[in-house]
């Protein structure tokens, strides 16, 4: 039994274990993404280390240098050509109002089955276009609120995403000592499975990394083509910005859909279906395939965890659960098993047949 000074003691130290809590809660977010970058690129930390002479500050420089080239340069272009987008759009829809729809194209009068249909709804909705302006001002009020809204959320986002990029140097710089005081505070909990453990949470957090690179490379490759075929000016920067957008959930669509909207204010409307199309179902279809393919590949957690894990997470977390979701699946997954393991009991071996005597004869 604890008498009362120990059970002072142990009251005190919880106490101060939720003050540090509460303390740090403000940055949990940028925290968690400062680790998860760290421990993701742990191993090219190692490498730069040991070419380095052991110089593990310049080591983390230069990584942390890296991932501020890689991730904050293309989301500050991004947000500079958002303010443009967003003067297009506006000057768009005044013209719109002011001067109503240009012509119906050609080719629209020329499609199979509903042309001619297309081209009336379009002249109808050019002759009624201030009663349609009249019509939806109530909502553009909404919309804008909606808009600003977000536009918080992602300045705040952005500024959570700049700590975590100062936070990831001193990850890297003092990762050997936070990994000996995790693993020595886990052997003290829960024994010799601590080290088990910590792989099994490693090798997942860096298939989850694998499988959210991946899949931003394969969509801002996707979606490079697609400009290019398109003809959308700047084609390589947008390409860029949907590497970086894709690391955020519903990320992609804020490249593509300006470069389809600006498409349409130029006039190229079969050129701006294609991208819309090119966008909807392979730029942004691509994320639902391939990010779970790669995040179960290599591992033993079969592919309906992975994706239970996945798409779980992120409704129960946010972006967070990205990585939170498949973790701590995997990690149950693997206490479960052992579990049951450790309960079924063993196989009693079978009993050896009685050997026949010399000259003994079978009794029929």
């Amino acid at each position: 039994m604890f008498n009362n000074d120990r059970l002072l003691v142990l009251l005190l130290l919880l106490a101060l274990l939720g003050a540090c809590l509460w303390v740090l809660l403000p940055f949990a977010s940028a925290l968690f993404w400062a680790a998860v970058l760290a421990f993701a690129s742990w191993p090219l930390m190692r490498l730069l280390t040991a070419r380095l002479n052991g110089r593990e500050s310049v080591a983390a420089g230069l990584l942390t240098a890296g991932w501020v080239i890689l991730v904050a340069v293309p989301l500050l272009l991004f947000g500079f050509n958002l303010v443009d987008y967003i003067r297009e759009l506006t000057g768009l829809i005044n013209t719109l109002r002011l001067e109503g729809l240009p012509p119906p194209p050609e080719w629209l009068a020329g499609m199979p089955l509903f042309g001619d249909e297309l081209v009336d709804l379009w002249r109808t909705v050019d002759q009624q276009g201030l009663a349609l302006f009249a019509t939806l001002k109530p909502y553009l009020g909404q919309v804008g609120n909606w808009l600003l809204a977000r536009s918080a959320k992602l300045a705040g986002g952005m500024l959570e995403l700049a700590l975590s990029l100062v936070l990831v140097f001193f990850f890297y710089r003092d990762g050997p000592r936070l990994e000996r005081f995790v693993q020595s505070l886990l052997t003290r909990l829960i024994g010799e499975r601590a080290e088990h453990y910590l792989e099994l949470v490693a090798a997942t957090v860096q298939r989850v990394v694998n499988g959210v690179i991946g899949t931003a490379a394969a969509q801002s490759a996707l979606a490079l083509i697609g400009f290019w075929i398109a003809g959308v000016p700047g084609a390589l920067l947008l390409g860029l910005l949907t590497f970086a957008l894709s690391l955020i959930p519903m990320g992609p669509p804020l490249a593509w859909i300006p470069a389809t909207a600006w498409l349409v204010w130029q006039g190229d409307y079969g050129y701006a279906i294609f991208l819309g199309i090119w966008g909807m179902f392979v730029i942004s279809g691509v994320d639902n395939v391939l990010k779970p393919y790669l995040i179960s590949r290599g591992g033993n957690l079969p592919l309906v965890v992975v994706l239970l894990g996945v798409f779980g997470g992120i409704y129960a977390f946010g972006f967070m659960g990205l990585f939170l979701g498949p973790t701590l699946l995997a990690v149950a997954y693997s206490l479960l098993s052992d579990w049951v393991s450790e309960a079924r009991p063993a196989e009693l071996p079978a009993s050896p047949a009685p050997r026949r005597e010399a000259g003994e004869e079978r009794v029929s």
